[in-house]
């Protein structure tokens, strides 16, 4: 049988790119601080960056870091690499030296970019045993200088493709794009092996769930080392020719001028940072008219929470996006007919996912029965690099396991309960840290909590609930326990409660529940 020429059939994140600037050329495609490219201008660059690149020895294969804050070179860089077939290792900037260092060296990475205000971290985080050899700067948000030592990414970036050009590609969907470590609760985090072609049939998912389209103008806050933001709304935003808007400030102060300023339509933020959104004093200062399309992640809304944003922006469908990095990694989606229809679920299985509820045997657990949520999807990793043992336990029975509990009722929908870690078990009764939260989240006055278990003599784990007061309110821990015994059976009701100003979130805006069970371990004295 004769075959067309495999080149003829490829489909990268670079061709991706390529297509959308030569169908929308002069569109604006990405704007970051003061600047400003077409789509066509965009392409042209990532070219010369990446030849650039390889005219320094950067090949088809080889690992680069990438310790950066949200940025026009950040975006620049991520497209170059996948040009080149390179494959992109996405730092946690709010790891320390130790921790940046292990996943450095555990990847093999040799070339680590940064932008000026990471770059001591990073030449720190290099010293920790790894083969590092050259850093790359990159411009940010604000105007910087590259720093001594550093590959200069505007020379780069200059590259004459004549002269040097981008070499022809070897490499198709089925090759390694970006290894992306997860911050997950183990010791040791795990990274993620994802391909290409993984990665594109997650963009599809969330083009078709999201109702994303290419004229969207959409603003990318969260940090773009996490999948979330970088795979589930920059990248699709490139494969249609969306107008993007990044920025490294995901504040309110900061992000409400821009909502309004760009005529912004699709935006993403977790709970956490809704809530600060809403909270804010400017809220009602900026027109937010333009605003179509909101998402979730990470966390469940509220339904306090999510009931005051329909109120507030009447105008904005809003999403719940469920997933996790193995997965590139959107995995469920509730829909906006379904927010308050079907309060705290995740939704049903996106077009490309299939997902279950299990329970140890792998058999499917009955409506309203807890189990784990399991799944099958060509959007899944290859495996956990360099880790065999948890990549084969990860995909025991022939499913990946999310590592996530929950129920499915009798339409399909999933709620998650909690993840195994977050299960407290309190004199021998298991309680969902979710459930304790809603209902918490029905009292006023009550701007953020967590719930979590600590450590007690009597009851092994007890309930504890940690309260952020809104300002002004005034809550009393009686108030707040009498408040949950009458909405939630005894052994769920929380023991004691904590008032605090903050709650510890990592730059995802994911609720940090491991260090308030470390802050408060001896709440109850010694257990």
């Amino acid at each position: 049988m004769n075959v067309a020429h495999p080149a003829l059939r490829r489909q990268t994140l670079s061709d991706l790119l390529h297509r959308t600037a030569a169908r929308l050329p002069n569109k604006p495609g990405i704007l970051c601080g003061s600047t400003c490219w077409t789509w066509k201008e965009f392409d042209t660059l990532v070219s010369r960056l990446a030849a650039g690149l390889h005219a320094q020895g950067v090949a088809q294969g080889e690992h680069v870091g990438v310790l950066a804050r949200n940025s026009h070179g950040f975006a620049a860089l991520r497209f170059a690499l996948a040009r080149l077939g390179a494959v992109m290792v996405p730092v946690n900037f709010m790891l320390n030296a130790d921790e940046a260092g292990y996943i450095l060296r555990h990847a093999g990475v040799k070339l680590l970019a940064v932008d000026s205000g990471l770059h001591a971290l990073g030449r720190a985080a290099a010293q920790r045993d790894t083969q590092i050899n050259r850093f790359l700067w990159l411009p940010a948000e604000e105007p910087s200088t590259c720093p001594d030592g550093c590959l200069n990414f505007d020379i780069l970036a200059a590259t004459d493709l004549a002269t040097h050009p981008c070499p022809e590609p070897t490499f198709n969907s089925h090759h390694l794009l970006q290894i992306v470590y997860t911050s997950g609760t183990e010791s040791l985090p795990k990274g993620a092996m994802l391909t290409h072609g993984a990665v594109i049939d997650q963009y599809v998912s969330c083009i078709i769930e999201g109702e994303m389209a290419e004229g969207d103008t959409v603003l990318h806050a969260l940090p773009l080392y996490h999948c979330a933001q970088l795979d589930v709304f920059l990248g699709p935003s490139v494969y249609l020719g969306s107008t993007s808007i990044i920025t490294a400030k995901p504040t309110p102060e900061h992000l409400l001028p821009l909502v309004a300023q760009h005529r912004v339509s699709q935006f993403f933020l977790p709970p956490t940072v809704w809530i600060a959104v809403l909270r804010s004093p400017l809220f009602a200062q900026h027109d937010l008219s333009s605003l179509r399309k909101g998402y979730y992640g990470a966390s469940i809304m509220p339904v306090a929470v999510m009931r005051e944003l329909i109120e507030r922006i009447p105008q904005m469908r809003i999403w719940n996006f469920y997933g996790q990095t193995e997965i590139a990694p959107l995995a469920t989606v509730l829909k906006p007919e379904d927010q308050l229809r079907k309060p705290g679920s995740a939704g049903k299985p996106a077009i490309n996912v299939e997902t279950r509820v299990v329970d140890d045997q792998m058999n499917d657990v009955a409506p309203g029965e807890i189990g784990e949520i399991v799944h099958r999807s060509p959007q899944l990793l290859l495996g956990y690099f360099h880790d065999p043992e948890r990549t084969e336990a990860a995909f025991a029975g022939g499913w990946f396991h999310s590592g996530d509990l929950a129920t499915v009722d009798d339409e399909g929908y999933i709620s998650v309960v909690d993840r195994k870690k977050d299960m407290i078990k309190t004199g021998g009764e298991n309680v969902a840290s979710r459930e304790v939260e809603e209902a918490l989240y029905r009292l006023a006055g009550v701007s953020e909590v967590a719930v979590v278990g600590l450590p007690h003599p009597r009851w092994i784990e007890a309930v504890t609930a940690v309260v952020v007061p809104k300002p002004d309110a005034d809550l009393s821990e009686a108030q707040v326990i009498a408040h949950c015994a009458s909405q939630l059976a005894h052994f769920k009701t929380p023991k004691a409660v904590v008032f605090v100003d903050s709650l510890p979130k990592n730059p995802s805006g994911k609720l940090l529940k491991r260090e308030l069970r470390q802050r408060f371990e001896t709440h109850y004295g010694s257990a």
